[in-house]
Formats: C-alpha cells, sequence, structure tokens
C-alpha cells in the first residue's frame, strides 16, 4: 500500500506558486483541492492531489495550443528602412 504525503500551506505555496489568499480562493470556488483538517488550528494537503492539480493546468494550457511568447519578433517581419 503507497503511504499518502501530507504538505503545509508553506510547502503548497512553492509547488504551486500561488499566493495564500489565492489558494483559499481557488478553494473556494472549487478549483484547487480543499486542505485536510489536523487538528483545531491545522491543516495539510494531499501531495498526490496537489501534484495533480498542477499537472491538470500543464494539460489545459497544452490542449489550447499555448506556445511560449517571444521576446523578439521573428526577423522576417521586422521591416527595414530604405
Amino acid at each position: 500500500m503507497v503511504e499518502k504525503q501530507l504538505v503545509r500551506l508553506p510547502e503548497v505555496r512553492r509547488i504551486v506558486a500561488l499566493s495564500r489568499s489565492e489558494i483559499y480562493r481557488q478553494i473556494r470556488l472549487e478549483r484547487f483541492p480543499s486542505p485536510i483538517p489536523l487538528g483545531e488550528r491545522a491543516v495539510a494537503w494531499d501531495l498526490d492531489e496537489i501534484q495533480l492539480w498542477v499537472r491538470t493546468r500543464i494539460a489545459a494550457r497544452d490542449d489550447v495550443g499555448c506556445t511560449p511568447a517571444r521576446s523578439n519578433p521573428p526577423r522576417s517581419s521586422v521591416r527595414r528602412r530604405s
């Protein structure tokens, strides 16, 4: 049996690169995994659920055909003065 790993908020923030308030906003909108209560004032997240959320975000990006932005326009589109 594979053991579940729980991660606390600082680690979740590091993994997903979102602020605390944005994570809780996404939870409220049911777009992010809910935390698991550990005690009266402590919660953690299932690491597998967080990693699945990240993979889903990447897949959604790839499905719409997003490509990284180019910092410079292609040379063929640059007009030269005569």
